[in-house]
């Protein structure tokens, strides 16, 4: 049985909750994930990626969640949420450590990122909610993709931080909360998406990843191993509606009727159609459907050149050796990825549907579902190498696999082995005869051994530290 991870978007049109089980028993991404429950409602409470009533928005999380639940006959494990890029920042930082042991570990990486992190200084209302390295440096060597257990005697690492609006994020929690859920980790939604979308040679060439959403567009530059920019715009496709609805003078509710029914980018035979009147229902005019399709090209087309110059302005636009990939609901009008090709400079454009898991039927191939995917699979470790999460634990590509097994990480066997040492009575024992520390053993425990044989967390205990043997014994003599 697979571990249950649910994702939530919460967009500020539509929630959509997602939920999908990792099996434990494969480390390839199209047979790990299996998709087994969706559900959307209509967004209440939230306006351009902020929440503007957390009462309002609880009640949409927690419908959205009730759906996937009911989809999915199940409960679950995990819960990953989105945040929106709106209250976002970047921060470049890095540093340099030695390694006396000469090789480099997962501690010492741990350590690198987060002296890397130390040396900047985080605006005193923001907090990180990622810290992703994109370049390894070992002594002279320069772009190692993965570090752990190379040669060396200094260890360097760049990385990229996001930091959110403290006010933002508790926000967010608390809408969660109200909702009866708590967040293992928030996500930023560009980030997520990208992960939903992007391939390995778009990851190894650079791209650019724009969530085109119903009321804002989510940007992340992607290079090598992470996220090297993020930026938010706060237009989408209902600014489309808005602009039918004053420019045809028809109620919000036909114009986006009609930006669905005839929402296109190309040339249209110039056909009447009849709409009712704003503010009175009972009158109708005739507009002509060529009408209609200049109005939603002049506000795509003024969305993209805003997003262009931004990437331009960003000074990562060189990264982008692959070109711009877009997702979101906004991506499903006809002739868009023609013109955004002219737009951004002649730059290959593809338009990305999540990627093809077991169980994704089809209406979660809607690109408008990238975000909550990408959560899902964030969820089950199918994230950048390394990286220091919203909950500042550190996170690496092994990790999810080592959980999911039963079994945990170093890390976690030492915490948990000195949270319960001191009931343990241990017998006599003797005086260490070699030298071995917590960082020198590849040990992997099953957690159902800890908690059943208290004797054997000692034993444990012992192995990876024998020195706590010697010491014990000196304090029986005095």
């Amino acid at each position: 049985m697979g571990i249950k991870i649910l994702g939530i978007d919460i967009g500020s049109t539509q929630i959509c909750a997602v939920m999908a089980e990792c099996e434990n028993n494969s480390t390839n991404i199209e047979n790990a994930i299996k998709i087994i429950g969706i559900g959307t409602v209509k967004s209440q409470g939230l306006k351009k990626g902020s929440i503007t009533n957390i009462e309002l928005a609880s009640s949409s999380i927690k419908a959205a969640v009730d759906n996937v639940m009911r989809t999915a006959g199940t409960r679950y494990d995990k819960v990953i949420v989105s945040i929106s890029g709106k209250d976002a920042k970047n921060i470049d930082c890095k540093d340099v450590i030695n390694i006396p042991e000469r090789e480099v570990n997962i501690k010492q990486i741990e350590r690198a990122i987060s002296s890397a992190e130390y040396k900047v200084k985080i605006p005193h209302d923001y907090e990180i909610i990622h810290t992703l390295p994109y370049n390894f440096k070992i002594d002279e060597q320069d772009n190692i993709e993965d570090p752990l257990g190379m040669n060396g005697t200094r260890l360097e690492v760049q990385a990229h931080i996001i930091v959110v609006q403290k006010s933002a994020l508790l926000n967010l929690r608390k809408a969660i909360e109200k909702a009866g859920l708590k967040a293992d980790n928030v996500v930023l939604s560009g980030y997520a998406s990208s992960i939903a979308t992007l391939n390995e040679d778009e990851k190894a060439l650079g791209a650019v990843l724009i969530d085109m959403g119903g009321a804002s567009c989510n940007m992340v530059v992607h290079s090598g191993n992470s996220i090297r920019y993020n930026e938010f715009l706060g237009v989408g496709s209902s600014n489309i509606t808005i602009d039918l609805s004053t420019i045809l003078h028809t109620p919000p509710t036909k114009a986006e009727e009609i930006k669905v029914k005839y929402g296109t980018l190309k040339n249209q035979e110039n056909q009447l159609i009849v709409l009712p009147d704003l503010g009175d229902e009972n009158s109708t005019h005739e507009v002509g459907i060529s009408v209609i399709t200049k109005v939603i090209y002049m506000r795509v087309e003024e969305t993209l050149m805003i997003l262009a110059k931004m990437l331009s302005e960003s000074n990562y636009k060189d990264l982008a050796g692959a070109g711009v990939v877009l997702t979101g609901g906004m991506t499903k009008l006809d002739g868009l990825r023609e013109l955004a090709s002219a737009v951004f400079d002649s730059m290959p454009v593809r338009i990305a549907r999540p990627k093809e898991f077991d169980g994704l039927i089809d209406v979660l191939r809607d690109p408008a579902n990238s975000c909550a995917i990408g959560l899902c699979l964030y969820g089950a470790g199918f994230f950048t190498p390394y990286e220091i999460d919203s909950e500042r634990k550190l996170r690496y590509k092994e990790e999810p696999l080592i959980k999911n097994q039963g079994l945990i990480s170093i890390r976690e066997m030492r915490d948990e082995i000195d949270n319960d040492f001191e009931t343990i009575k241990e017998e006599p024992i003797i005086a260490p005869t070699q030298d071995q520390t917590y960082d020198s053993l590849d040990l992997k425990i099953d957690k159902e051994d800890l908690k059943n044989n208290k004797r054997g967390i000692g034993d444990i205990k012992d192995k990876i530290n024998p020195f706590s043997k010697f010491i014990n014994y000196l304090k029986n003599l005095f």
